[in-house]
C-alpha cells in the first residue's frame, strides 16, 4: 500500500489570506517510487505583508530539502515543526517513504532523528552542483528532473525491508482503530523487540510514536471540521484511556489544549 501524495495532514497553523502562496506535490515514479513518496514545492511571496507562522506535526519520514541557506537531509522531528515565512522564497523537497532513506544512508535512521545532515555527509560523496541546478531550474518540474537524476545516480540496491516498513506505517495511518503496539506486532507476525528494532533501523522513531502521531493527526482533522466535539468520545475513539491523557498528550505536542486549538483554528481570519 502506498498513499502517494494524498491530502496534506498534520497542519496546525493555517496561513492567513495575504501575499501569494503555492504548494504542490508530485508522485515519484520508476525505480525511485520504491524509496520516495513524493516531491513537494512551497513558494511564498509575502513582500509588503507581515511574516506568517507555519506549524505542522511532522510525519515519520526523512526529507531532502533544497532551500536557500537550509539545504540538507532532515530526519524525523519528534516535536512540532514551527517556521516563520517571510519575504519571497521557496523550498523544494523529497519526502522519502517511511524506511525509504535507510538504503541511501547505509545505517540506522534513528541516527538522524531530530538532526539534519549536509548533502555530502548524507550521501557519502560530494553533492556537486545539484543545489545550484535546483535553484536555477525554471519550475518545480525541472527541479524534479534534477533531483531525480541525482538520486538515480546513487540508487541503492533493492531492500525488501523498505516495502515491509512502508506497508506497516501506511497501515497505521489508514487504521484509526489501531492504538496498541502489541496488536501491530501481532498483525505483522513480529515480536515487540523485533518491531522496535525494525523501526529504529528504518523509520527513526518507535512504533508507539508513529501510532500516537497518526492518532493526533486524526484528532486535528476532526477538530478542523468544526462543530460540537465530544471530548471524551474523541479521546476513547483515538485509543486513550481517558480524556485527561488525550488532553495532556495533545497539549505537550501542539502547545495548546484541544479546545483552545479548535477555537484558534476555526476563528474568522481577517
Amino acid at each position: 500500500m502506498n498513499f502517494g501524495p494524498g491530502q496534506a495532514r498534520g497542519i496546525l497553523q493555517r496561513l492567513a489570506p495575504a501575499g501569494r502562496f503555492h504548494h504542490a506535490r508530485h508522485p515519484a515514479d520508476g525505480p525511485l517510487a520504491a524509496f520516495v513518496q513524493h516531491y513537494w514545492i512551497v513558494r511564498w511571496n509575502l513582500a509588503g505583508h507581515a511574516p506568517q507562522l507555519q506549524e505542522t506535526l511532522p510525519h515519520p519520514n526523512v526529507y531532502l530539502v533544497f532551500e536557500p541557506g537550509l539545504t540538507g537531509v532532515h530526519g524525523v522531528a519528534s516535536g512540532r515543526y514551527t517556521r516563520v515565512l517571510e519575504g519571497d522564497s521557496f523550498a523544494f523537497g523529497v519526502k522519502f517513504r517511511p524506511g525509504g532513506f535507510r538504503p541511501f544512508l547505509g545505517g540506522p535512521v534513528s541516527s538522524l532523528t531530530d538532526r539534519s545532515l549536509a548533502l555530502a555527509s548524507a550521501f557519502g560523496a560530494p553533492a556537486g552542483d545539484v543545489e545550484r541546478r535546483v535553484f536555477d531550474a525554471a519550475d518545480e518540474h525541472a527541479m524534479i528532473e534534477v533531483v531525480r537524476a541525482f538520486l538515480l545516480d546513487r540508487l541503492p540496491p533493492p531492500d525488501p525491508e523498505v516495502a515491509r516498513v512502508a506497508a506497516i506505517v501506511d497501515g497505521i495511518a489508514a487504521d484509526r482503530g489501531l492504538t496498541r503496539v502489541d496488536l501491530l506486532a501481532e498483525r505483522h507476525g513480529l515480536g515487540l523487540r523485533a518491531l522496535q528494532r525494525l523501526f529504529g533501523e528504518y523509520v527513526g522513531v518507535g512504533p508507539k510514536w508513529v501510532i500516537n502521531r497518526y492518532r493526533l493527526h486524526e484528532a486535528i482533522d476532526q477538530l478542523a471540521e468544526g462543530g460540537h466535539v465530544d471530548w471524551t468520545a474523541l479521546a476513547l475513539d483515538l485509543g486513550y484511556f481517558d480524556q485527561a491523557h488525550f488532553i495532556r498528550d495533545f497539549r505537550a505536542l501542539v502547545g495548546r489544549t484541544p479546545g483552545d486549538f479548535a477555537r484558534d483554528l476555526n476563528a474568522p481570519r481577517g
